[in-house]
């Protein structure tokens, strides 16, 4: 069953794991009955929203806990928040659960599971010629984001193909720009495609004459890849790993219940929207975003270290190389259970 997303507008020694955990973190202690919550108010979040509209996460943690949400239209953003500890699980994209692993030199997040997979497209004016490589040189491209999905996946697209932006000696113009502009540019012919998630894809196609040239999916290993993952901060995680058991339980509870609820979730999505928002999206384009990205709780592992791979060679990822050990969580190595059994 495919679903899709809207809005409009990525152990240490025994002793040092000792030492960490018997500190703890006092700010987790005071929050223990509760659980905050990041993620963006797009379909391709549909696990937490219907998730948390519908009661599902609410009633998997219990009534004593307090569920605090949080908005975020920025993956970067969230880490930020994980690494200032004001969000202890949060839903976002590949790229940056990534870039916050390496940053925390793999301290502070853990993957617990996906959330959605696919919802991708490049998006190209009818005029373009961009169906063919060859026409590539000269044109300008857009992505949201410097070094997020998108923009990575476009720009390892460019080098597939013999091609390199401007700033790297080559003839094609990426720009690094908020969907929101991409859809003013697109809509004054003033760029010639653009690589974006959904709905915004389905915006340029219905809204702006734009054709779809491909869903990223296309490009990928049995046309899956994670475009949307659920992580936590691994502090809260060892403090609390009951409540966070609780969440993921709930998250797959939710899964299931969207992939058999496919009209359900749209008007639940179309009211959290109205209410968070002010207002909603068209039908026509719910529809389409919706068919076009996968809701499923598995990470898919191997898109994920793909992922890594294709940022590493674009040199996102610093030049001594990457380890991803211990990014994805295993409950079996949970640090928090190994110290209390060395405490007997």
């Amino acid at each position: 069953m495919k679903i899709s997303v809207a809005i409009t507008l990525g152990v240490g020694a025994i002793i040092a794991i000792a030492v960490i955990a018997s500190l703890g973190n006092s700010s987790d202690q005071a929050n223990q009955d509760k659980v905050r919550v990041a993620f963006f108010p797009s379909i391709s979040h549909a696990v937490p929203i219907v998730g948390m509209e519908n009661g599902i996460f609410q009633r998997g943690v219990g009534d004593q806990i307090k569920i605090e949400t949080k908005l975020f239209d920025s993956g970067p953003q969230v880490i930020e928040s994980i690494f200032a500890r004001s969000i202890d699980v949060a839903y976002v994209g590949p790229g940056p659960v990534i870039n916050g692993f390496l940053k925390s030199h793999g301290n502070d997040i853990r993957i617990l599971a996906g959330a959605a997979s696919g919802g991708a497209s490049f998006i190209v004016q009818p005029d373009s010629g961009l169906d063919s490589i060859e026409n590539f040189d000269g044109k300008r491209i857009a992505s949201p984001q410097i070094s997020n999905s998108q923009d990575v996946s476009l720009r390892y697209y460019l080098a597939s193909n013999d091609l390199k932006p401007i700033e790297k000696g080559g003839t094609v113009f990426v720009l690094n720009i908020s969907n929101p502009d991409i859809y003013t540019l697109f809509a004054k012919s003033e760029i010639d495609g653009a690589w974006v998630p959904e709905p915004w894809a389905t915006m340029l196609v219905q809204e702006l004459d734009g054709v779809r040239l491909f869903n990223e999916e296309k490009l990928w290993p049995n046309e899956e890849f994670a475009s949307v993952l659920l992580i936590a901060r691994t502090d809260y995680l060892e403090n609390n790993p009951e409540l966070v058991k609780n969440w993921l339980k709930s998250h797959k509870e939710t899964v299931v219940w969207v992939n058999s609820n496919t009209d359900k979730s749209k008007s639940t999505f179309e009211s959290f929207l109205k209410k968070h928002m002010g207002k909603s999206l068209p039908t026509k384009v719910i529809d389409e975003s919706f068919s076009n990205l996968t809701i499923t709780s598995d990470p898919i592992k191997d898109s994920v270290l793909t992922f890594a791979e294709r940022a590493d060679s674009l040199g996102y990822l610093g030049r001594s190389g990457y380890n991803l050990d211990g990014i994805f969580y295993q409950p079996d190595l949970n640090l928090n259970t190994m110290v209390k059994q060395l405490n007997g």
